[in-house]
């Protein structure tokens, strides 16, 4: 009874009332962005050869320092076979010069050599002994460059590309293989007509991958218009590790407006039209037909959600709840 009367105006209105007031508002803009490795760096060859085997392909994970491939240069085989000939040669002159000054020590101890033959016999084992240790050393620079014919993981992450194959000849310095480290980013192009409203820290909102939505934040913009595009990189948990290139959809921030936000359940939709009742002085609520738009949070109140009024209600209205 107490409600029909203040339906009709007559008596105390019990219903509870919202003022409604013109409050900022963060305009959004959906765009598509692209998953980007954060870092890339590629495995390079350290020496020339045929790339004999390539343990990797595309999508492949990689820890830091494992071999993704080997070259073989044929030529350090041989120079191996020539410094092992040398290094035999080297040894059995040391033996012999050696042989020979011990056999002049024990004259010179007797008294029938004499001393300078004693010291020509030692300066000839100290130049066999070098000659040695030269040839040695030959050889473990030569081991070396065999070693460096792997080819390593400069870190660890996702193999994105190989763009070679087995068999195939290699110089120095080629790219063997292109790994992303230090997880994934999204690549946002937007018009550049946005692009004084953008800045770093900005929330992002990843649309529905698997049914689910993450927000991440805007990491860095590129002072370079590309194309009447300007682009900013994302950090969003739960991109994965795995796709490059695939395009999400996002929302992000392009500036503030000023709108009217009423809470959603001060709305009333019947036959496709929404209405809310608006408060008069002494007269029963008047109900308005009213045009919504995209939902907004609200600042306080009964923590409902809000949404923005587009037409139908201006500022200082009271509406009643139905």
């Amino acid at each position: 009874m107490l409600a029909a009367l203040a339906w009709a105006g007559i008596g105390p209105t019990l219903a509870e009332t919202y003022a409604v007031d013109a409050r900022k508002v963060t305009d959004t803009k959906a765009v598509y962005a692209t998953v980007q490795a954060a870092v890339e760096v590629p495995a390079r060859a350290r020496i020339g050869g045929t790339l004999e085997t390539l343990s990797v392909d595309d999508g492949s994970a990689v820890t830091r320092g494992e071999v993704v491939a080997r070259i073989v240069d044929e030529k350090l085989a041989l120079q191996r076979r020539a410094l092992d000939a040398q290094i035999a040669a080297a040894n059995s002159e040391v033996a012999n010069v050696q042989l020979e000054y011990d056999r002049a020590r024990q004259l010179f101890e007797r008294g029938t050599v004499a001393r300078s033959r004693l010291d020509q016999l030692e300066t000839q084992l100290t130049v066999a002994r070098n000659t040695l240790k030269a040839a040695e050393a030959q050889r473990a620079v030569l081991e070396q460059q065999v070693s460096e014919g792997d080819v390593l993981a400069p870190a660890g992450g996702r193999v994105l590309s190989v763009p070679v194959t087995a068999g195939s000849v290699v110089m120095a310095g080629e790219v063997i293989a292109t790994v992303a480290i230090d997880g994934y980013l999204l690549r946002i192009e937007v018009p550049e007509r946005h692009a004084r409203f953008m800045k770093t820290g900005d929330s992002v909102t990843l649309g529905a991958r698997g049914g689910e939505t993450s927000t991440g934040e805007i990491v860095k913009i590129y002072p370079q218009i590309r194309q009447g595009r300007v682009v900013a990189d994302a950090r969003v948990e739960g991109l994965g590790d795995f796709f490059v290139g695939e395009r999400v959809p996002v929302s992000i921030s392009v500036g503030e407006r000023q709108a009217l936000v009423i809470p959603r359940n001060y709305v009333d939709t019947r036959f496709g039209l929404d209405f809310v009742r608006v408060e008069r002085d002494g007269d029963a609520p008047l109900e308005v037909v009213v045009e919504l738009g995209a939902p907004h949070p609200l600042d306080g109140g009964d923590g409902s959600d809000g949404v923005e009024v587009l037409s139908g209600l201006h500022a200082g209205d009271r509406l009643v709840r139905p």
